[in-house]
């Protein structure tokens, strides 16, 4: 890749000029394409990951013997993505973004193989984790190095670029999740399995890739490196965010409930000493977030995440188990929900780039995420499928046009030196929401289930139509009692499959009646999201990237001082001063 363009002013270094001053930094449309490319690989398998498992998850829980316990693998690969956000973005900030994007893409290769192996839920769940610590990776650091070349108002041009990324993905990934997960075997191994060696090839060529287009200017700067804060931000996640998923099993008030409570709570506590104790050199550094914009932004992503996360996750159980559809035709049915992403991102980011102004987009952005919650929660077992894939056009629409306005606001109003820090902040929170959502969204249905399909049952049994059915199917009938007991066999839920539409029905009804609390509870914590970004400044969008931003900040730092600056040296710039 060629070098950036370059600029100096005239007569720098010449004798009795001033000191010779270092280059500021602009790319070409060419050279961000370039760059784009390493990107878009990245991003591609981060994706690609996220729509296989969607569809796949059924059958690998099946297989696996542990459909009750597909929130620990989910919740596994959330913990560890969520922790190594921060890491990733802090260290780039450091040391520059490509060593850790491309260790991020090869953690996630490893991570991929190993899932591949898994014999049991609770080896997939481990596996996973090492998965999520180059995923942390993969979505932050594109997103920052974005913010390093492309001035904010300019964004929305090369938006249709990481759009076309998700869009392929989203459509791919149902088919080849579907594909491996209806196939018993395939070269030898289990179907299901490619789901996850699939990564490995595309892994291998991302990272080539990156290695070849993605060179970025990069000025050292030496910092502390805050490892107690990341030490302090395990102990405090990781109990709570285990409580949350098993506390359902444990008991709420249990020896080890209250263990993981007293622990996580410490973990927090010495979280925050941690971080005020290193001021500037923080993981997550407190000033920060004294900065309105990106209180705003952290809060509401922290709301959207678990509000996305824990209502997207039981569509695709719906649909296959409510609805009867096969772990493809679920995914393909996932596209309307995609389509509606592309065209909420697309219109934001064009009208963003027209006027220069984001602040609408996020609050009409929650205002149709609440809607599509509130939707979702009506539908039952006997809802027609164009409408509930009505509803994810909705939902759609309502996220794309509150994901990136949202990490652009944030960019525009942090110094250009903590791009990094700030961007995996907003992630970070994202991810934590979507952890806590999966978890406790998770654990709440597994909860009520029980009891919603027992009362679905109990009120199906007084039908002519449903003790017609027993006594036409009485093998059927004893797959229904042994399968029943206790409120349902969710550790496996094949079974459905071997019943008629009339002796299945109950448990449908109950499970989306389960589907319903789920919703609800959603939609109230996104009504509070939709108040807080009711709370976002508007800050007018700088015209320059943060590479040329920190080139002015050299060239200021060596002027006021007369000695060549260094990235760090000489007042920080920060945007969010004009939000008094």
């Amino acid at each position: 890749m060629t070098n950036p363009t370059t600029t100096a002013p005239a007569g720098a270094g010449t004798a009795g000029g001033p000191p010779a001053a270092r280059p500021s930094v602009e790319f070409t449309h060419r050279q961000i394409l370039t760059i784009l490319v390493g990107l878009m690989m990245g991003m591609f398998l981060a994706a690609l990951d996220q729509t296989i498992m969607a569809t796949a998850t059924r059958t690998i829980a099946d297989d696996l013997h542990g459909f009750n316990l597909q929130a620990w693998a989910t919740t596994a690969f959330l913990i560890t993505s969520t922790i190594s956000t921060p890491l990733y973005g802090k260290l780039s900030d450091i040391y520059g973004r490509r060593g850790f994007f491309l260790f991020a893409i090869a953690i996630f290769i490893v991570g991929s193989f190993l899932c591949g192996l898994s014999q049991n839920m609770y080896e997939l769940a481990a596996f996973r984790a090492v998965q999520g610590i180059g995923a942390g990776g993969l979505m932050s650091m594109a997103l920052a190095i974005i913010g390093d070349i492309v001035p904010p108002r300019e964004r929305a041009r090369y938006q249709g670029y990481f759009l076309a990324v998700f869009g392929t993905a989203s459509v791919l990934g149902p088919i080849l999740g579907g594909f491996f997960a209806g196939a018993d075997t395939l070269l030898w191994v289990s179907g299901w399995r490619w789901v996850f060696y699939l990564n490995v090839p595309i892994g291998i060529a991302a990272m080539i890739v990156v290695a070849r287009v993605l060179h970025l200017p990069h000025h050292r700067v030496n910092h502390r490196i805050d490892w107690p804060g990341a030490l302090t931000l395990i102990i405090g996640l990781v109990p709570l965010l285990t409580v949350a998923e098993q506390g359902r099993e444990w008991g709420w008030s249990s020896g080890r409930s209250l263990a993981c409570y007293v622990i996580g709570a410490l973990g927090l506590i010495g979280f925050w000493l941690a971080e005020r104790a290193y001021g500037e050199e923080a993981l997550l550094p407190l000033r920060l977030f004294r900065n309105r914009t990106v209180a705003v932004g952290a809060t509401s992503s922290s709301i959207l995440g678990i509000a996305m996360f824990g209502g997207l996750l039981t569509v695709p159980l719906y649909l296959q188990i409510v609805k009867g559809s096969s772990a493809t035709a679920a995914g393909l049915q996932m596209i309307p929900f995609v389509v509606g992403i592309m065209a909420g991102s697309i219109t934001a980011g064009q009208l963003i780039a027209r006027t220069g102004r984001y602040r609408i987009f996020p609050i009409i952005g929650s205002t149709l995420m609440a809607i599509s919650l509130a939707l979702f929660a009506t539908i039952g077992a006997d809802t027609p499928l164009w409408r509930t894939m009505l509803i994810m056009v909705v939902m759609g629409l309502g996220l794309g046009g509150n994901m990136q306005p949202m990490i652009t606001a944030v960019q525009n109003a942090v110094s250009p030196r903590e791009i990094g820090v700030a961007t995996s902040s907003v992630t970070f929170f994202r991810s934590m929401g979507g952890t806590l959502g999966t978890a406790v969204f998770l654990s709440v249905l597994f909860n009520v289930l029980p009891g919603k399909i027992s009362h679905a049952f109990d009120a199906a049994k007084g039908t002519p139509e449903f003790q017609q059915a027993l006594q036409q199917h009485p093998d059927q009938a004893q797959i229904l009692q042994s399968a029943t007991a206790g409120g349902g066999d969710l550790s496996d839920t094949s079974w459905i499959n071997k019943l008629s539409d009339v002796v299945a029905h109950p448990f449908k009804v109950g499970f989306s009646d389960g589907i319903q609390t789920v919703f609800l509870m959603a939609l109230i914590i996104m009504l509070v999201g939709l108040v807080v970004v009711f709370f976002l400044p508007e800050i007018p969008l700088a015209q320059r990237s943060a590479q040329q931003q920190r080139a002015d900040d050299i060239l200021a730092a060596e002027n006021s001082d007369g000695v060549p600056g260094e990235v760090g040296a000489g007042p920080l710039r920060d945007p969010g001063k004009h939000e008094a």
